[in-house]
């Protein structure tokens, strides 16, 4: 396995902003609504990571 730390999860936090923006503004053009739904993303992204990592956590608790 390779080692990682948790540095290197500090990468991620860069990565989900920019994701969320882009996003956003290629469905929005007024400012407000783009960070609405920059929010919105983020979340969503966050939400749908967090179960992918409990349920491997998970199946590798069982394991």
């Amino acid at each position: 396995m390779l080692p990682m730390t948790p540095v290197y999860m500090l990468y991620f936090i860069p990565l989900l902003i920019s994701i969320s923006f882009v996003y956003a503004g290629t469905r929005h053009e007024d400012p407000k609504q783009i960070l609405v739904q920059a929010w919105h993303t983020a979340y969503w992204i966050l939400a749908f990571m967090g179960l992918i990592f409990a349920l491997l956590w998970l199946v590798g608790w069982f394991l």
